[in-house]
């Protein structure tokens, strides 16, 4: 379903993760009735919300099988494309280790989508089940640009609780928000685990900080336009001067947004969502998943089989 004014809203799904924890490519993993993935719910919801194009960001050593497996399933139905996040796709001049393995963090993944999209655009993580009411909320608030707005965002909020996994500990973004609902910080914690009803953090300092469970956390929902990408570019620059020589460092795109909003240059609104979220962090996490799909297709939240072709 398009916007019935014509406006146009991209999808980019960022779906290049190495999914080490997880033991495999679990974009690929099916989770639901036909072996539909959670790509195929996301760009479904995105779709019924008045997205009408998807770029798949990806690495090209995965090329070959997404497009068979995944974007086939697309390609009658909604304009796909897809970009590739390589380790070497860095802004000229840099200086980084020679030996490094793996691309750069979110941040980067969604600067290589710069170029194939000119338009408001939804940026995703591609394991995460984000629920159908999100979608429509960020299209809504993406379609209400005003023209000459070039850099209106938002971010898509949900309360912690909902997001831990019952085998490990995960990585997420705390928020604070201001009266007017817009972000005023976002922490990037990396070790987060439940503690009864509330969670705690595990510090890189080896300390623990307690979290009431009710904290707003950013899962890489976000809703961006074209004008991001630009300062997006100069924070990448700025980060591999500092940390480009550093093992394992990664440039995290709510490191990045929160950078800018200290700086100004950003301002973030923040839309709570009261729908379903779910992920798969580890593979333990999978059939707690596929129960959550299982219930909205049971409740006719979602039809049996997705794509009726």
């Amino acid at each position: 379903m398009h916007d019935p004014k014509g406006k146009d809203l991209t999808l980019v799904i960022l779906a290049a993760g190495m999914g080490s924890r997880y033991g495999g490519l679990k974009q690929m993993d099916p989770v639901g009735p036909h072996g539909a993935t959670i790509m195929d719910y996301s760009v479904y919801d995105a779709l019924r919300a008045g997205f009408n194009k998807v770029v798949f960001v990806i690495r090209p050593d995965i090329e070959d099988d997404f497009k068979k497996q995944i974007g086939s399933r697309y390609a009658d139905k909604v304009a796909v494309d897809y970009v590739f996040q390589r380790l070497e796709d860095i802004p000229s001049g840099a200086k980084v280790l020679t030996n490094r393995g793996k691309p750069w963090g979110t941040g980067q993944a969604n600067l290589t989508a710069d170029g194939a999209v000119n338009e408001p655009f939804a940026a995703i993580n591609a394991d995460d089940f984000y629920g159908s009411e999100a979608f429509k909320t960020l299209a809504d608030y993406l379609l209400q640009n005003p023209e000459g707005d070039a850099l209106r965002c938002a971010m898509v909020g949900y309360t912690l609780r909902s997001t831990l996994s019952e085998f490990g500990s995960v990585g997420r973004g705390v928020c604070q928000c201001d009266d007017d609902g817009y972000l005023k910080t976002i922490v990037e914690m990396q070790k987060i685990e439940k503690n009864g009803n509330a969670a705690r953090s595990f510090e890189t300092d080896g300390t623990t900080r307690d979290l009431t469970g009710d904290e707003i956390v950013s899962m890489n929902f976000w809703g961006f336009t074209p004008g991001i990408f630009e300062k997006l570019r100069s924070e990448f620059a700025r980060f591999l001067e500092k940390h480009g020589c550093v093992e394992g460092s990664e440039f995290h795109l709510p490191a990045a947004i929160n950078t800018l909003i200290r700086k100004g240059e950003l301002k973030v609104k923040v839309l709570a969502s009261t729908g379903t979220w779910v992920g798969v962090t580890y593979r333990e996490d999978k059939p707690y998943v596929e129960a959550a799909v299982q219930k909205l297709v049971a409740d006719g939240i979602y039809p049996k089989k997705l794509w009726a072709s």
